[in-house]
């Protein structure tokens, strides 16, 4: 399945561009062009450059595949309003952290589409998690050192684990907001702007978050994910506050998952300090295999801040392929998850007795969507439907597996961690 975009000069209007999403140039490139083979696609639909939804369909051999798509996203768009002009105001100075492990050969794709921002002042701090060898640092030192328009800073954190590195780059950023990306995305070029917008709108803004959708859909373990939602939250904008409970989430605010993910994610530096950066028992690379992002997320809504999530800020994310990474991904969510709800009640055990309180209901729902997901009715993100993918049996049972090994996991990061030197989260103020 081909991943393409396109931009239309509104809901019924002509097209603008079509063409592959960045760097999601597969075994179909050479189809992607307007007059290319048939096949299916799935397509970013944007009206005048802005993000607004997602079609999958059916190119017939012979039918030109720009107009294919435009018009199963006329269908999808059909009554709405074109979106409202780019939000006024200044921006936040910005670091975006993007944390690695040996990824050298997917860095340069990130680094080069963060240069491409059209944020006025940011700056990018590189992580090297504990490196086994000096190919980030020689990417980086001899590619990116020196820039006169962004300055690229490489920074070593020799404690494994996601949430340790991401607290080296808290500790040596001095942005007013902080943004966080992976070594497996392209950002779009709007991403940084959009994305840090509302913490001048909003002072209770804590963290916002954004849109993930795949770069490539080549592999049926990249379909599948993405037929179960993937990464993405939609394309309505949402404000998270612990004042205003969301009807349709019981677990609030512990249903951390619904807010975003960590690939497309920033935090007011402030508040994200005052919390005490990632607990780094938490997250990839650490036997609780997950959950940094959600514990971030549920403890800026803990201590009072809002959170949003903003669909235009996109990132495009390279899913993994095989089946045997989704079912490590299945286990991994599963740890983490429960990780991340242990790291809360341990470091913040105010929070126990809401949580008791929402469990039942939290659980009903839960097993709710796994049924759901299991009888088939998994969809591709949007409205557009009739793309039926079972979610395999045994990788809810990894999933679950993951829960209950989660807590214990969680257990074995903290004592690993014990008379460990990790960064300072602090010292970026100072």
């Amino acid at each position: 399945m081909s991943v393409v975009q396109l931009d239309l000069d509104g809901p019924d209007g002509p097209v603008l561009a079509f063409g592959p999403a960045p760097a999601g140039q597969g075994t179909d490139e050479a189809a992607a062009g307007p007059g290319g083979a048939a096949g299916e696609v799935f397509a970013l639909v944007r009206l005048r450059g802005r993000p607004v939804a997602t079609v999958v369909c059916r190119i017939p051999p012979g039918r030109n595949r720009a107009d294919a798509v435009a018009a199963a996203a006329r269908a999808e768009l059909a009554g709405q309003e074109p979106p409202p002009g780019p939000p006024p105001g200044d921006l936040p100075r910005t670091s975006v952290v993007v944390a690695t492990r040996d990824g050298a050969d997917r860095l340069a794709r990130v680094l080069d589409s963060l240069l491409a921002q059209d944020h006025p002042d940011f700056e990018v701090v590189v992580v090297d998690n504990a490196p086994v060898t000096t190919a980030t640092r020689d990417l980086v030192e001899h590619k990116y050192s020196g820039l006169e328009t962004v300055r690229v800073r490489y920074v070593v954190e020799p404690v494994p684990g996601l949430a340790v590195a991401h607290n080296r780059g808290i500790a040596v950023a001095d942005g007013m907001v902080l943004a966080f990306t992976d070594d497996d995305v392209v950002a779009d070029p709007r991403w940084l702007s959009v994305l840090t917008a509302p913490f001048a709108d909003d002072p209770r803004l804590g963290c916002a978050t954004g849109l993930i959708l795949p770069a490539r859909l080549d592999t049926p373990a990249q379909i599948l994910l993405e037929s179960h939602g993937g990464f993405a939250k939609g394309f309505a904008p949402r404000t998270y506050d612990l004042r205003f409970p969301p009807a349709d989430q019981p677990l609030f605010p512990f249903t951390a998952g619904s807010f975003g993910s960590g690939a497309n994610m920033a935090f007011r530096a402030s508040a994200l300090r005052r919390l005490g950066g990632f607990d780094p028992a938490t997250g990839t690379g650490t036997p609780a295999r997950g959950g940094d992002d959600l514990y971030a997320f549920a403890a800026v809504l803990a201590a009072g801040h809002r959170l949003r999530y903003t669909p235009e800020a996109l990132v495009w994310h390279h899913h993994r392929e095989t089946w045997q990474d989704l079912a490590d991904q299945a286990y991994g969510y599963g740890a983490g998850l429960t990780a991340y709800l242990t790291a809360l009640t341990v470091r913040r055990p105010g929070l126990l007795p809401a949580l008791l309180r929402r469990l039942p209901a939290g659980l009903a729902h839960a097993r709710a969507i796994t049924a759901r997901r299991e009888s088939g009715t998994g969809r591709v993100p949007g409205t557009h439907g009739g793309q039926e993918h079972p979610w395999p049996r045994h990788l809810s049972r990894l999933e679950r597996r993951g829960m209950l090994a989660g807590p214990l996991g969680y257990a074995r990061a903290r004592l690993r961690l014990r008379g460990t030197p990790l960064p300072d989260v602090d010292a970026g103020r100072r």
